[in-house]
């Protein structure tokens, strides 16, 4: 987290807008402080934390969100959305105004590191992060985000042979001074 100055703001070219506040602490530890815009449509492809809780209180708009394996959802203004540690979650713009949400990341762990990089190539690749980049950072960062809607077989064959054949090509000295991931 240290590399970061808060706020820190990233945006992506399919429409989205994460700014990430600060680092507070409570009675249960550290957490993020988030703020996220999202455009009409918008929004993550299902994900899970591992090992971090996320949570998000509509401000504007109206914010739909589906868990693996259940039924999709919609909050409204002041309402707010929980999403448990471990548990695949997405979200999006459910209406046909700019989504604004409040929250927090609880504990903070690698994730500024992570969106910041995956929205860096996503950008740079045309709405979807770059093959070595994706590999990369889904590998070294497994123990604490997974994409659910990448195949098992991708994961788990065609990315370490995508990291191989970057790292022979030198794709993975842009992530030298990348932190270490949470166990």
């Amino acid at each position: 987290m240290s590399k970061f100055k808060f706020p820190h703001i990233i945006e992506n070219i399919t429409g989205e807008k994460l700014i990430f506040k600060g680092i507070a602490r409570d009675a249960k530890g550290e957490y993020l402080e988030v703020e996220n815009e999202i455009k009409p449509g918008a929004g993550p492809p299902m994900h899970v934390h591992y090992r971090q809780e996320e949570a998000l209180t509509v401000v504007t708009g109206k914010i739909g969100y589906k868990l693996q394996g259940g039924e999709e959802k919609f909050a409204g203004v002041g309402e707010t959305v929980h999403f448990k540690a471990g548990v695949a979650h997405r979200f999006w713009n459910a209406g046909d105004d700019l989504l604004r949400c409040t929250g927090y990341v609880r504990p903070p762990d690698n994730l500024v590191y992570f969106l910041t990089e995956i929205y860096k190539s996503t950008n740079e690749n045309g709405g979807r992060p770059g093959n070595f980049d994706a590999a990369y950072l889904s590998m070294r960062y497994k123990s604490e985000f997974a994409m659910t809607e990448i195949p098992v077989f991708v994961q788990n064959v065609i990315f370490p042979i995508t990291v191989f054949f970057g790292k022979l090509a030198g794709k993975h000295k842009k992530y030298a001074d990348a932190p270490e991931p949470m166990k």
